[in-house]
């Protein structure tokens, strides 16, 4: 029978995973400059939008379907066919509740990769890239794991998408960046923050929707979504004061900047294992992850020399990874029964089976990425032209500006102007190198 309370907790955790993404746009936009602030809200806000659609069309049943082979689900259920007000199988709430609190992670998941390749993309390539992606590799991937697929026939635990989300995104938008190449001027210009205000905002907005995010992947108000969402808290603090001390420690300022990401890499991390590790574990988790991802935007990626813009791989994919790894380390069947032991509670199969599936992740995110970028950019160009990029996306690519009063010109003299301006040795000496987040 339909249990209400359960019922209520589902729909709820929905709206609260839905206001994630356009939460993700405030997150994204306030980092970017003024010139693209526009731009990168509206990727965020028109993915919502897009691909809602394509998941009652086509998604729901591609991951949720009858399993063909562990591959993908059968489109007994295309278009929403087959779904009505029946309670979901095993469970206590309608199918059409569980329908659309799973649309909501179809829909913020390839908007964490825009964080990568900001400032530089058409929308247009945007637009069918972010389809096919959603299509090609989010929902085999779901399937494998959550949808009765090899990966969950293998043992693999994901309670809300360490590897479906985040390491998918992360690393497909590492290998995005990459194909894509650096902003122009990246590591010449200053590229700061434009609106540190909105970005707080946005993860502040993240910070709550993940309860329903974690929480809410229990299907029911119960214990063990107290347990997820404590976990979630947890961690996401640990992370916050451990990405500040570190910041703190070696360039001598804890910027705002840097809370607000540690708070994202603690709730990254303990995505994947919410459901499945007790509260003491989940802070360690949360403090660990906030060290890796902090390490991975502040030394690795100098070392690296990738224009990772956004930081969606050294947040999203390696806190996913990290995550993954931990729930084979602290999981236990005293908190989830469903779940299984973890190498320190005496079991190694569950350790085993999250390092395969994270290389099983790594692998279609990078090579259903090369050759979805291929496609899309053989059909129309992906990056935007020098010009396009110096005058900012959101006039040459929207015809808005961000802020009134910015009424800046993509004329020759102007670009011109524009250009050696943000080239200088000073302005660069002076916003850049001298920021505790210079790769930033």
């Amino acid at each position: 029978m339909i249990d209400t309370g359960d019922t209520a907790w589902v729909l709820i955790s929905a709206a609260l995973v839905f206001i994630m993404t356009p939460g993700l746009g405030f997150f994204y936009g306030g980092m970017v400059r003024s010139k693209n602030v526009l731009t990168t809200i509206m990727q965020s806000f028109f993915i919502v939008a897009m691909i809602s659609v394509e998941w009652m069309i086509l998604g729901y049943t591609m991951t949720f379907g009858t399993d063909i082979n562990g591959f993908i689900g059968s489109l007994e259920k295309f278009g929403l066919a087959n779904v009505g007000l029946n309670v979901l199988e095993g469970g206590t709430i309608p199918e059409l509740a569980f329908v659309a609190f799973q649309c909501m992670f179809a829909v913020i998941t390839p908007a964490l990769i825009t964080g990568a390749f900001a400032e530089r993309v058409k929308f247009r390539a945007f637009t069918l890239f972010i389809l096919l992606w959603a299509i090609l590799i989010y929902n085999p991937m779901a399937h494998w794991v959550w949808g009765g697929g090899f990966l969950a026939e293998l043992g693999a635990l994901d309670f809300a998408g360490g590897l479906v989300i985040h390491i998918l995104s992360g690393v497909s938008g590492l290998t995005l960046c990459m194909l894509i190449g650096k902003r122009k001027g990246y590591g010449k210009s200053a590229m700061l923050p434009h609106n540190l205000p909105m970005t707080v905002l946005g993860a502040t907005l993240l910070w709550f929707g993940w309860f329903g995010f974690n929480a809410g992947s229990a299907l029911g108000a119960n214990g063990l979504a107290a347990n997820a969402f404590i976990a979630s808290q947890g961690a996401a603090a640990a992370a916050t004061v451990s990405w500040v001390l570190l910041e703190w420690v070696r360039s001598g300022k804890p910027t705002v900047l840097g809370a607000a990401s540690g708070c994202i890499a603690g709730l990254v991390a303990i995505t994947p294992a919410a459901g499945f590790v007790e509260p003491m574990p989940a802070i360690l988790i949360g403090f660990i992850g906030g060290g890796v991802c902090y390490f991975a935007v502040a030394v690795l990626k100098e070392k690296m020399g990738y224009d990772d813009s956004l930081d969606a791989f050294g947040v999203h994919g390696l806190g996913g990874t990290w995550g993954s790894i931990a729930t084979g380390l602290f999981a236990t069947t005293a908190v989830n029964p469903d779940g299984a032991n973890g190498l320190f509670y005496g079991e190694t199969h569950l350790l085993m089976a999250q390092i395969i599936s994270t290389v099983v992740a790594y692998a279609l995110a990078i090579g259903g990425t090369f050759i979805l970028y291929k496609i899309v950019n053989a059909i129309t160009p992906f990056r935007a032209d020098d010009s396009e990029e110096l005058a900012g996306l959101d006039i040459v690519e929207h015809g808005e500006h961000g802020y009134t009063g910015d009424t800046f010109s993509a004329s020759p003299t102007m670009l011109g102007t524009f250009l050696g301006e943000e080239d200088s040795p000073a302005m660069f000496q002076a916003s850049v190198l001298d920021h505790p987040n210079p790769g930033r």
